[in-house]
């Protein structure tokens, strides 16, 4: 396990965090800027030492305020990538990815050219910083951090200060670094597309505590967690399975409990299990089955629950699921829709949702263990 309790006053805001995560994939910390996140891994990496608290990693103890413990940053094994690469600008990219090797003298089990070749950097290695894009920057920093031998890789919003096309790119080279090495890593981000693409958990943070803590699909179909994950790009994430390819019609099928759920063609394997994001905004009801309609993607739905707010708009979560195996999904209509509809919670209707809604950034394969993707795949 991962486990934090971090409390630190920092002039007038205070943090007083705590939370255990399993030592497995990726831990997300999300909130807005100044809920703490960048803190927590400062803490993580010893950069910043708590007022009180305790850090451990994998049963060891890395910080206790009540034991007097708190080892050393450079005893820690823990790797970090900032926002921007911070890389030296003296060295070339070979250079700063060996500076990241353990100084004691102890082999690392990572080998450098498996590193090179899975951050794509054999064309790399003897230029200087300065002639890199910012992608390339940051996977030289991401293969440095690796290179270092960590229990622990930290990464502070890495995508941060990258366009979307450089975004684009690195994410496929985390997805791998998760999945090849299997080192855990704790990912602070503001951004839910990566959250969704990325995390196995979810930590929302608010004013320096910890809101919740569990699954991506659990906590963004909770309509109270709304204010922290976002009440604009408010939806549900379904998990499902690659069934068929519509090569006529340039569509891909996903299965889930209870449904099936036509996208943009994705150039994934059948069986391959991928996350769907599904906006609030973009999910139509219906009381009765609907007939002469372009949109293609219907699902039966039962109201669970309807959120509070009297403004003129109002979220409901639906169950488009089984039985034994529910499927949240959201609809965001306005209150006049819902009082003329005469809708209430155990409702049962008709959920819509147009294909064209769900384009490539609406979904990300999740298949934590599963083989590294293919060059195709990636793109």
């Amino acid at each position: 396990m991962i486990e934090v309790e971090v409390a630190k006053r920092l002039g007038s805001f205070a943090i007083d965090a705590r939370f255990a995560a399993a030592e497995t994939g990726i831990v997300a910390l999300f909130g807005r800027s100044g809920a703490g996140k960048t803190t927590i891994v400062n803490a993580l990496a010893g950069l910043m030492r708590p007022d009180r608290g305790r850090i451990a990693v994998a049963g060891e103890v890395l910080f206790d305020s009540a034991r007097g413990i708190d080892v050393a940053p450079e005893r820690r094994r823990v790797g970090y990538v900032f926002q921007e690469g911070l890389l030296f600008p003296h060295y070339s990219v070979r250079g700063n990815l060996l500076y990241g090797r353990p100084r004691d003298g102890a082999g690392t089990p990572v080998a450098f050219d498996q590193v090179v070749s899975l951050l794509g950097l054999e064309r790399l290695l003897e230029r200087k910083p300065d002639t890199l894009s910012g992608g390339e920057k940051q996977r030289v920093a991401l293969g440095r951090a690796l290179l270092a031998d960590p229990r622990l890789l930290l990464m502070d919003e890495p995508l941060a200060s990258l366009d979307a096309p450089r975004k684009a790119e690195i994410l496929p080279f985390i997805e791998r670094m998760r999945d090849e090495f299997r080192i855990p890593i704790v990912y602070v981000t503001h951004a839910m597309d990566e959250i969704v693409r990325l995390a196995d958990t979810l930590v929302l943070l608010s004013e320096g505590k910890v809101a919740a803590v569990g699954t991506v699909e659990d906590l963004t179909s909770r309509l109270d967690l709304r204010p922290l994950t976002g009440r604009y790009e408010a939806g549900a994430v379904i998990r499902a399975e690659v069934v068929e390819h519509d090569a006529a019609y340039a569509l891909t099928r996903l299965a889930f409990p209870g449904g099936r759920i036509n996208v943009a063609r994705v150039d994934l394997p059948i069986g391959a299990k991928v996350r769907v994001r599904v906006h609030a905004r973009d999910v139509v009801l219906a009381t009765a089955p609907p007939t002469g309609l372009s949109i293609r993607n219907s699902f039966a739905a039962r109201i669970v629950e309807i959120a509070p707010e009297r403004g003129p708009n109002v979220d409901l979560r639906l169950d488009i699921g089984t039985e034994a195996q529910p499927v949240m999904l959201w609809a965001r209509i306005t209150r006049r829709a819902l009082e003329e509809l005469k809708l209430a919670p155990g409702s049962r209707l008709h959920a819509l949702v147009k294909t064209v809604a769900l384009d490539r950034g609406s979904f990300a394969r999740y298949e934590p263990g599963a083989p590294p993707l293919s060059e195709s795949e990636a793109s």
